[in-house]
């Protein structure tokens, strides 16, 4: 059972002493009621959003996002273009008899209104998406390195593509087409031979939020669980699905510009590889469940990509190709099952 706004409003009030709340409203940020989540309004005007997770995956994820939020000082945010969350105290939450404690965590609210990728055309909202994510991707290493979060180096992330095709592979239903088309990309040094950044891990259009004036810039980022130091394509791969090849150009040469000597082409290919790839991990998660219809989804899904890719003749993930595979498709699928779609998200897509 959902807890109530104004239950979590006293919960916030325990975790922050000091905390007056003037008024409390129900807050549903995430789609799958991974949270119970309020949005509180205190007497000064500021206001704070109030989290409660609803399973052992979410409540991990809450914590990892309480590390890497710790190891964001304040010099290293000043170094970014945006605001993101600041966590402000937490509260234990009574549980039934014999069930897990949780925790109520109380975060300084980010404003801004979140970015709807089916509405993104070139303009200055892309161009701001382009600058941010090369802010991000810009900051030292060594805050992450030295909160002890995830680093993957290029060869590692070339060891775990290869051990998701030889998986898919060994279904017999990933299609000929695209394990050859994957294999010219695994087996291209040039693609792999990158310098690992900072990446946000989990960026998509709903982490960014935007600004309602006539600027239209990105004055928000959020969900930082998966902060790591790894390939800086998997924070772009979401942008393939934007709604025109303009704006996907458009981001990528922003970011191109804030990053020189960035390989903005191999990323691209390697941000392609990975979109792609994600319907041969939601098969794979089918055959792990045992669950019939997500295999013949991603089956379907699979049959679709290879039609799309049939006219590459040299079978290769070639910088000419254009986006070829709608990710908002693949996400549909995951949202109608919300416990698969938060166990999936949880995860990084490519961690060792």
């Amino acid at each position: 059972m959902a807890r109530s706004h104004l239950t979590l409003a006293a919960l916030a009030t325990s975790a922050v002493p000091g905390l007056d709340v003037a008024a409390a409203q129900p807050f549903t940020s995430n789609r799958h009621g991974d949270f119970d989540t309020a949005l509180l309004t205190a007497r000064d005007g500021s206001h704070y959003l109030v989290r409660v997770p609803n399973s052992p995956a979410a409540e991990a994820a809450q914590n990892a996002e309480l590390t890497a939020l710790a190891s964001l000082s304040s010099g290293v945010r000043s170094r970014l273009p945006f605001t993101l969350s600041t966590f402000i105290g937490q509260s234990v939450v009574r549980s039934p008899a014999g069930a897990p404690a949780r925790r109520a965590t109380v975060y300084e609210f980010v404003y801004g209104r979140r970015v709807r990728l089916e509405r993104l055309y070139p303009g200055p909202l892309a161009e701001s998406i382009g600058s941010a994510i090369a802010a991000v991707h810009g900051l030292p290493t060594s805050f992450v390195i030295d909160a002890g979060l995830p680093v993957v180096t290029a060869i590692d992330s070339l060891r775990s593509v290869v051990g998701i095709m030889d998986r898919a592979a060994a279904t017999s239903r990933v299609p000929a087409a695209l394990l050859s088309r994957w294999e010219s990309a695994t087996d291209d040094t040039s693609l792999w031979q990158y310098q690992p950044t900072v990446i946000h891990g989990a960026m998509n259009a709903d982490a960014l939020l935007h600004s309602a004036d006539s600027e239209d810039r990105i004055v928000g980022v959020i969900g930082w669980s998966d902060l790591r130091v790894g390939d800086p394509a998997r924070d772009l791969s979401w942008i393939l699905s934007a709604p025109s090849a303009d704006t996907v150009d458009l981001v990528l040469d922003t970011y191109g510009e804030a990053r020189k000597g960035a390989g903005v082409q191999e990323l691209r290919r390697r941000a392609m590889l990975y979109a792609e790839l994600e319907l041969a991990k939601w098969l794979l998660h089918g055959i792990d469940t045992q669950d019939s219809r997500i295999v013949d989804d991603a089956v379907d899904m699979l049959d679709v990509l290879v039609q799309s890719v049939r006219g590459d003749t040299a079978g290769e993930l070639a910088h000419e190709t254009g986006p070829i595979l709608d990710v908002d498709e693949v996400q549909r699928m995951l949202d109608e099952r919300p416990q698969v779609a938060f166990d999936q998200r949880s995860r990084s897509s490519f961690s060792e």
